[in-house]
């Protein structure tokens, strides 16, 4: 047995060396045809996994046996095939592929060369995204493609953001896109505190992004795309060896504006006067001693000097803000070979708010592989997990009393106590917001998972099939404690304590064939052929107690609170079934042809009006490719296309068209209240799919060979049954339920235009410009009647979401004091206007004041490269869209309980009449409060968005510490901004009503002036 055992020990050896004999180490170097090396080419040994990359210097080894095949490949470059032969040397000269340098985009369920595109499709490569470090996808897609207005609502972290594609379409629930990162739809729902699914997408993982904005191009996703499409491609693994990367900055930010607010000594003097004009507007309160002298009561030693001076002028807006610190840490690990490629993705992102006591933290994983494990076999997928945890602070007090806190008392007294405006006779006594900010407890932490495998068949030449499963679920837990000191919050309850839960998940299930074929060298095909499934469950739970004897246990002992007030829950489910098809027809690769057609069928309709089908067309030409312009050398591209389709809108909740039981009914039963259940909502058989038809008609142009390019594009909109939980005559016993209510129509212009202005030696400036303009009109609404939305009107032959309101027309002069008389009005008061002149002010007089939606927006990007150094400027532009700014009207007519806005100063006085500001008074003496243009103010703006500067670390330095690169950069956001607006920011918005943009109330979170380094490696 020894001996046995020695014996095949020498045979496995021998052997062992025999192989290792017959390979033979190859090395060589590659270059292209200009010369240059190409570092990261792919060598492999054809048929086997064995394959490496090449160096910085294009130098390769590899040991192979000797006949054996070695595959070249490099991305933009032809593949070739070299055979091993006695030589050791096997030098390698590729040249460039001009078909694979073309840019290919994804499309829904496939990609497309950009030149073969029929429909409008704007993308972005995550190189071009990260130019502009954020926290969230949203947040750097901004200003990228025209068309799609990106609007950062809120200045707090990973501040919300709202997306908007060639203006709104419906009246429902939600006008944003439909979100698709790696074939997986995200959830379609609002989430707590405003977010949307794609804000829990890490930016840095993103490969490219491309938006479908015409019928042709967003049909293939049929109901869910009438409000455009965004689809996100994540980065996948390395096919060229195992690469590391690191990319890394920190950033700080600070209140990049103030509000115009009274100190000490204008507060006071307002307070004065506003005393003396009080027997004007209220003689019989006057007489009756109602009103006392403001200076008899400035005698509290902890406020004021012994001659009733102020010992405090606090500037409240420095004391609730601060610099806040931001960090992003993002680590990645790729590897593999063409065989197969695997790659993991570790991130983190921490940001403090500027307003003190807010902040997120957010931990981000993803793994990804792709495998060929047969050449008509191919597995792969992807899974991230993302948590982010939130503290929110309590934005209607924060930022409202950072406005309305007096600035005659201070944050704290000397012995440590919280001052308060109550410590100031006749005040309001809103909280103090730094303590607000402090003790207010609220929690937001949101996990979320995305994943998805596909498995990808070749069944014949041409013809592959595609299964895939995708997930997507989110779990949401909102924590808050609000204790028994905190006015206004705390105190009405003695204390409340309350755990609110979302819980969201989504699942689908797609097969799909594709069909390539080239037929005669002439006509070339593309046919898709798919069927979708799609469920998402939802679920939520409130529960909540107040009165609590001690603060100790906040929300984490929901017993120590003494009254309990009942729990809520709820529950839904929803599914889609859908069948797609799409043709690509090319002729001479010049004229080119796509089809699409979709039915989808909704659980939210009735039976029969649950299927809908969603039809497409699309015709281009390249006209550039004609004989008469393939020698020109001033047009280096010409296409002309247009399209028309339709899409759909379910935007709409579960059950929407069905009757609903409620617990919300009690009754008597031997002598208890028992609870009742009984009909909750009204049914609508008839309830239908809105539909919107869009017909476009675009232009690509290139001169001097892509030196300047433009694209421009011309659509209209049309959307018709439009879904609204309308309101119904409250004798019905019900007071909305869900009906197609009309039409309207967007029209707009969308203009793209690139440059390449200086292109010389090491110098490199390129521009890019882009504008969007668009129209939208109520065409249509059941009965003629308006719907109102909060401050918004539904009206035929205006636009969707006008403000609506009084018409404010200054003040009434002494020389009109006898025309005042008849409103009950004095020399001082505010004048409205009258519209029907029936001698009375009211609701009758009200009208449209303005509008929240811009009529163009667009951006301005110069980027400069000289030698290693980088350097981009970003300028973002807005207007003709109208801020309601809702904060003026209880900011202005305040004297005496809160403090005021500056504007204040410019009221009327007997010297001074011509004036919008009404006169000074106390509250009690009367002011008019109605809603009026006295809020609107000019929503335009130029902001500088991005200025970024960066070095990049030269080849031969690199080799030497062994990186493949080495980039430092320094970038200040938001550094200027141009507007009229009085207001922190006129991009931002506070209401949640489906049309509140432009709406400005007192949580307005402010937007910082943000200046970050950074740093990006790889090994």
């Amino acid at each position: 047995m020894k001996n046995y055992f020695t014996l095949l020990t020498f045979f496995m050896l021998f052997t062992v060396f025999s192989l290792q004999a017959q390979d033979k180490v190859i090395s060589g170097k590659i270059i292209d045809t200009s010369g240059n090396t190409l570092p990261g080419v792919t060598i492999i040994q054809k048929g086997t996994a064995n394959g490496i990359a090449s160096d910085m210097d294009g130098k390769y080894s590899i040991s192979v046996p000797e006949g054996a095949t070695l595959v070249f490949s490099f991305i933009g470059y032809s593949s070739i095939e070299k055979t091993v032969g006695a030589s050791n040397i096997l030098d390698v000269t590729l040249q460039m592929d001009e078909e694979e340098l073309e840019e290919v985009v994804v499309i829904g369920y496939g990609s497309q060369k950009k030149s073969d595109l029929t429909g409008a499709v704007g993308s972005a490569s995550g190189k071009e995204l990260q130019e502009r470090p954020t926290s969230s996808l949203p947040q750097a897609l901004s200003g990228k493609i025209a068309g799609a207005n990106v609007s950062q609502n809120s200045g707090k972290p990973g501040g919300k953001t709202q997306i908007r594609i060639r203006g709104n379409t419906s009246v429902s629930l939600d006008n944003s896109p439909l979100y698709v990162v790696d074939g997986v739809i995200l959830v379609s729902t609002s989430l707590s505190d405003n977010s949307s699914p794609i804000d829990y997408i890490n930016s840095n993982d993103i490969q490219s992004v491309e938006v479908l904005k015409d019928a042709s191009a967003t049909a293939i996703y049929g109901s869910r795309g009438a409000n455009g499409v965004v689809l996100v491609t994540t980065k996948r693994g390395s096919t060229s060896g195992v690469k590391i990367g690191y990319d890394t900055y920190y950033g700080v930010g600070k209140i990049a504006k103030k509000v115009g607010v009274l100190n000490s000594e204008e507060f006071l003097m307002i307070e004065d006067v506003a005393y003396q004009n009080a027997e004007k507007y209220d003689a019989v309160g006057w007489a009756n001693g109602k009103y006392t002298d403001p200076t008899l009561k400035r005698t509290d030693p902890l406020l004021f000097d012994a001659n009733g001076n102020p010992l405090y002028d606090t500037d409240w807006q420095d004391q609730v803000t601060q610099n806040a610190f931001s960090q992003n840490h993002q680590l990645s690990f790729t590897g593999g070979t063409e065989a197969g490629s695997f790659g993991a993705f570790l991130g983190y992102t921490g940001e403090e708010g500027i307003m003190k006591e807010s902040s997120l933290n957010r931990y981000s994983s993803r793994i990804v592989f792709d495998t060929s494990y047969k050449k008509w076999f191919k597995v792969g997928g992807g899974l991230g997990y993302n948590q982010q945890n939130e503290r929110l602070i309590h934005d209607s007090w924060v930022g409202r009393n950072m406005i309305e806190a007096i600035p005659i008392i201070p944050v704290k007294y000397a012995d440590g106590t919280w001052a308060s405006n109550l410590d100031y006779p006749g005040m309001e006594g809103g909280p103090n917001p730094v303590q607000v900010g402090e003790e207010y407890q609220k929690y937001l932490k949101t996990n979320t998972v995305l994943g998805n495998v596909f498995v990808n068949f070749t069944l014949a030449d041409g013809l592959e099939m595609r299964s895939s499963v995708g997930v997507n679920y989110i779990h949401q837990k909102t924590q808050e404690y609000a204790g028994r000191n905190l006015n206004f919050i705390g105190t009405p309850t003695n204390g409340y304590a309350q755990i609110f839960t979302n819980e969201f998940f989504s699942w689908q299930f797609e097969n799909y064939l594709t069909y390539n074929k080239i037929f005669g060298d002439i006509h070339s095909f593309t046919g898709l052929l798919g069927i979708s499934w799609q469920q998402t469950d939802r679920s939520n739970y409130n529960v909540r107690v107040n009165d609590f004897s001690d603060d100790f246990f906040s929300f984490n002992n929901l017993a120590a609170g003494a009254v309990p007030v009942p729990p809520t829950s709820n529950a839904s489910v929803e599914g889609i079934n859908s069948y797609f098809g799409r043709i690509n027809y090319g002729l001479k690769n010049k004229y080119l042809l796509t089809v699409t057609g979709r039915v989808d069928g909704s659980s939210k309709f009735g039976e029969n009006n649950r299927y809908a089908f969603f039809p497409s067309a699309a015709l281009a030409w390249r006209v550039s490719d004609e004989d008469f312009l393939s020698t020109s050398s001033l047009i280096s591209n010409l296409k002309l296309r247009s399209s028309y389709g339709e899409t759909g809108n379910s935007g709409i909740p579960a059950y929407g068209a069905l009757a609903g039981l409620s617990s919300a009914y009690s009754y008597v039963y031997g002598g208890s209240v028992v609870k009742g259940i009984g009909k909750g909502s009204l049914a609508n058989p008839e309830l239908k799919w809105e539909r919107t038809k869009q017909i476009d008609a675009g232009v690509e142009l290139g001169f001097f060979n892509q030196r300047i390019s433009l694209e421009a594009d011309i659509y209209m909109k049309v959307t018709t049954d439009m879904l609204l939980n309308a309101p119904v005559p409250l004798s019905s016993g019900y007071a909305t339920v869900f009906r197609n209510i009309g039409s309207m129509e967007n029209k707009g212009i969308e203009l793209s235009i690139n440059t390449v202005n200086i292109e010389k030696g090491d110098f490199n400036w390129e521009t890019m410009f882009n504008i969007s303009m668009n129209k939208n009109e109520v065409t249509a609404l059941s009965g003629g009647s308006d719907i109102f939305s909060g401050n918004t009107i539904i009206r035929v032959g205006e636009p969707v979401g006008s403000f609506w309101g009084w018409q404010h027309l200054g003040t009434w002069g002494s020389d009109e004091e006898d025309e005042a008389a008849v409103y009950n009005w004095l020399p001082g008061d505010i004048k409205l206007n009258d519209i029907n002149n029936d001698g009375s002010i009211n609701d009758a007089d009200k009208a449209i004041i303005g509008n929240g939606m811009p009529k163009g927006y667009g951006s301005f990007i110069n980027t400069i490269n000289y030698k290693n150094f980088e350097f981009s400027l970003d300028l973002q532009f807005t207007y003709g869209n109208d801020i309601m700014y809702l904060t003026t009207r209880p900011q202005e007519n305040r004297q005496g309980i809160a403090n005021s806005l500056r504007t204040v100063l410019d009221a009327w006085t007997p010297d001074h009449q011509d004036t919008e500001i009404a006169q000074w008074r106390p509250v009690s003496a009367g002011y008019d409060n109605r809603d009026t243009d006295h809020m609107i103010q000019d929503g335009s703006f130029i902001r500088g968005r991005n200025m970024l500067l960066a070095y990049n670390f030269a080849p031969d330095l690199l080799e030497k510490i062994h990186l493949q690169r080495l980039r430092v950069y320094t970038s200040l956001q938001n550094f200027f901004l141009i507007t009229k607006y009085q207001g922190y920011d006129p991009e931002a918005q506070t209401s949640n009503t489906p049309f509140g943009q432009g709406e400005v109330n007192f949580n307005q979170y402010p937007r910082p002036k943000v200046f970050m380094v950074g740093l990006n490696v790889s090994f």
